[in-house]
């Protein structure tokens, strides 16, 4: 008999940056964390970056880590993401399920990093092993989608009763994210417990579409020129002419 995915080892992913733009922003922190099965301990592997940038004052208000911290403990921004990149790459090959709350932000803003230092993709960093991704973020908005209010990782702990403490530390909120999406899984097990986490990562990726389209439409008529990407669990780079770097695009801008 299967595994319900919920009750199974999980992982989860999360960082801490200089700043919301996945183009252009700085990893400074991130934490991936394992738990075996619902009550066992979780264990985990935190990494502080030297970004080679000043980190934004209001960055270090959200996460509270300085310039002075990370240059007196950090290592180096190249070092960190190549590290990073192999620890997902464990995952995928064990075959264990990676949480990331709001997934487009952490694995883009992850991918960039990588091919800024090292000039290769995500998908190169992970090899041949495919990176199973659950997002509560999604999960919640499908299996919820009229609820009013918010669904930040704090919003979304609070509605499902699971405990935050040090929100904006990669380590707390990546545990977090973990408790919370077995919590949206057994409480919803007809919509998603009845799926593999292999199938849910498919579905996701269909929903969070719909998702999006249903976002870019409030923008539209509410007057908002913001523009919503409809990729998950990860955005398709741009070129320096702004198009997506297809295989067929063979813009000379391309980065």
């Amino acid at each position: 008999m299967q595994q319900i995915w919920y009750t199974g080892p999980l992982a989860s992913f999360d960082t801490e940056t200089t700043g919301v733009d996945v183009e252009s922003d700085r990893i400074v922190s991130a934490s991936l964390v394992v738990q075996l099965a619902p009550g066992t301990p979780v264990l985990g592997t935190t990494w502080l970056a030297d970004p080679g940038v000043p980190i934004p004052d209001g960055a270090r208000a959200v996460h509270g880590i300085s310039d002075e911290r990370v240059r007196a403990h950090g290592r180096p921004a190249r070092t960190v993401v190549a590290e990073v990149a192999r620890a997902l790459a464990d995952q995928a090959r064990a075959g264990r399920p990676v949480v990331v709350m709001n997934a487009p932000y952490d694995l883009t803003l992850l991918d960039r990093e990588l091919r800024r230092h090292h000039g290769v993709t995500l998908a190169d960093g992970l090899g041949a092993s495919p990176l199973v991704v659950l997002d509560p973020r999604v999960l919640d908005k499908h299996v919820d989608r009229y609820r009013k209010g918010r669904r930040t990782l704090t919003d979304l702990c609070a509605h499902y009763e699971v405990e935050l403490t040090g929100a904006h530390d990669a380590t707390a909120d990546a545990t977090a994210a973990l408790a919370l999406t077995r919590r949206i899984g057994a409480r919803y097990p007809a919509a998603l417990g009845e799926l593999s986490a292999a199938e849910l990562h498919l579905r996701q990726a269909v929903w969070h579409a719909a998702q999006a389209r249903g976002l870019q439409r409030w923008f539209d008529r509410s007057g908002t020129p913001e523009r919503v990407d409809l990729s998950w669990p990860l955005r398709p780079a741009r070129c320096g002419c702004g198009r997506r770097l297809e295989p067929e695009h063979g813009c000379s801008a391309a980065a």
